[in-house]
C-alpha cells in the first residue's frame, strides 16, 4: 500500500482484475490483506468468523508491531470500532441516542444555518473569484456540526482537525504518529473531565453520565476512544463526501443539469458519489478468527484485513460494465457499501447524508456557475490510503 495515498481507482481496477481478495504490504512491512470485490466485501463485513478486536491481530499480539506504527490507532483505540459482540452492542447502545432519525432531523435547521453562514463567507475568502472550497466550506461544516454535538468549543476545531488529519494519514513517522495520538488524548481528556464536573446539554456530557439499565457505563479509556472516533469519523468522511461530490459534478455537468431539471435529486448525487468515489478507500482493520476462504482465497487467521470500499464501489461484477461511469440515474439506484454493512454499519450515516445533501443543494443554488479552478489532475491528494479525498479544492465561484 502506498503510504502517500493518491487517487485509488486505477490501482483498484488492476487489483480487481486479479480477484476480489488480495495480499498487501502495509507500512512497516506488515503483511495484510484487502477485500476489494463488492460481494466478497459484503460477506466479509458481516461474517461471524471476522472480528474487530485487536486481540485477534496475530502480529500485534506477538509484539511484532512497533508503537509508532501509523495504523496502530485504528487497531487499538478503545471504542465501537474495535469491539465485538456484547461489548460492541453495549458501546453502540450508549451512543445511539445521539444519532436517531429524530435527533438528526432536529439538527436540520442548525445545519442549514451553518451552511448558509459558510456560503456567505465564500465571496469574502475568494481571491479573484477563486476560493479553497475544502478549507472554507466542506471542512468547517461537518466539523462544526460534530463539535457542536459534542460540546467542543469552536476555538479547538482547527486543532482537532489537524490532529485527526495526522491520525488518519498513513505517511507519518513513528514520532509524529505517537505525538498526534498523545495530544488528541490530552485534549479529549480535558473535555471529558470538564463535562464530568460541569455537565451541559451535549453528547460528551451525556456519555459521561450514560448508563445501561444494569448500571454499566463507558470506562475512562472507552469514553476518550469514543470521542476520538466520533470526531474523526464525524467530519473526515463527510468532508471527503462533499468535496468528492463537487468534483464529480464539475466534471459531469450533464449530471448537474439532471438535478437542476428535477430529473434527479441531490440525494441521488450523494448516493452515487458514495459508490463512485467513496470517502474511505481502505479502512483498517478486521481479523479472521479462523482461516477464512473468501471468493476462493484463504485469509489466514489473525491477518489484518483492509475493507476496500473505493474498489467495491467500482467493481464491474456488481455494478456492470459501466461501473466507472458517474451516473446519478443509475438503474436500481447506487448500491454501495461505503457506509459499511452489518453490525458495524456507520451510526452517523443519516447525519452524513443530511449534511452532504443540504451542502450541495445550497452551494449550487448560491453559485450555479461554480467550477474547478485547476484541472482535476492537479488537485493534491490527501496523504493516506485510508481516506479518499483532496488536500485543497480551489474553485471559481462564478465559473
Amino acid at each position: 500500500m502506498d503510504p502517500a495515498g493518491g487517487c485509488p481507482h486505477a490501482a483498484n481496477a488492476r487489483l480487481l482484475a486479479q480477484g476480489a481478495v488480495t495480499t498487501v504490504i502495509l507500512p512497516g512491512e506488515v503483511e495484510g490483506m484487502a477485500v476489494l470485490g463488492h460481494d466478497a466485501l459484503r460477506e466479509f463485513l458481516s461474517h461471524p468468523d471476522v472480528a474487530k478486536n485487536a486481540r485477534h491481530f496475530t502480529a500485534l499480539q506477538a509484539g511484532a508491531i512497533a508503537d509508532g506504527w501509523p495504523l496502530k490507532t485504528f487497531a487499538t483505540v478503545p471504542g465501537m470500532t474495535t469491539a465485538d459482540g456484547a461489548d460492541h452492542r453495549r458501546l453502540r447502545s450508549l451512543m445511539s441516542k445521539a444519532f436517531t432519525a429524530r435527533r438528526v432531523e432536529e439538527l436540520r435547521p442548525r445545519v442549514q444555518a451553518l451552511t448558509a453562514s459558510l456560503l456567505d463567507g465564500l465571496e469574502d475568502a475568494a481571491v479573484d473569484g477563486v476560493v479553497d472550497l475544502r478549507a472554507h466550506f466542506a471542512l468547517p461544516l461537518p466539523m462544526g456540526v460534530i463539535c457542536e454535538l459534542l460540546g467542543v468549543d469552536e476555538a479547538h476545531q482547527d486543532r482537532l482537525h489537524r490532529l485527526s488529519d495526522r491520525i488518519v494519514s498513513t505517511d507519518v513517522g513513528p514520532a509524529e504518529a505517537m505525538a498526534a495520538n498523545r495530544e488528541m488524548m490530552e485534549v479529549l481528556g480535558t473535555l471529558a473531565a470538564a463535562r464530568t464536573e460541569r455537565p451541559e446539554d451535549d453528547l460528551t456530557s451525556a456519555l459521561t453520565t450514560a448508563r445501561e439499565e444494569d448500571g454499566d457505563r463507558l470506562g475512562p479509556h472507552e469514553l476518550i476512544g469514543t470521542l476520538m472516533l466520533t470526531i474523526i469519523a464525524g467530519h473526515e468522511t463527510t468532508l471527503n463526501l462533499i468535496t468528492n461530490a463537487v468534483r464529480a459534478l464539475c466534471a459531469h455537468r450533464d449530471q448537474l443539469a439532471l438535478v437542476r431539471s428535477g430529473a434527479a435529486t441531490w440525494g441521488d448525487v450523494v448516493e452515487e458519489t458514495l459508490r463512485w468515489d467513496s470517502p474511505v478507500s481502505y479502512f483498517p482493520f478486521r481479523y479472521p478468527t479462523a482461516d477464512l476462504t473468501l471468493d476462493g482465497t484463504v485469509i489466514p487467521k489473525g491477518t489484518p484485513v483492509l475493507a476496500g470500499y473505493s474498489a467495491a464501489g467500482r467493481d464491474p461484477k456488481a455494478h456492470g460494465p459501466e461501473a466507472d461511469r458517474f451516473d446519478i440515474t443509475r438503474a436500481g439506484g447506487a448500491r454501495h457499501l461505503s457506509l459499511g454493512h452489518g453490525a458495524h454499519y456507520c451510526m452517523g450515516a443519516p447525519l452524513a447524508r443530511m449534511e452532504a445533501t443540504l451542502a450541495l443543494e445550497q452551494l449550487f443554488a448560491r453559485f450555479p456557475g461554480l467550477d474547478l479552478a485547476v484541472p482535476e489532475a492537479e488537485l493534491p491528494r490527501h496523504a493516506s490510503f485510508v481516506g479518499n479525498g483532496v488536500e485543497r479544492l480551489p474553485v471559481r465561484l462564478h465559473g
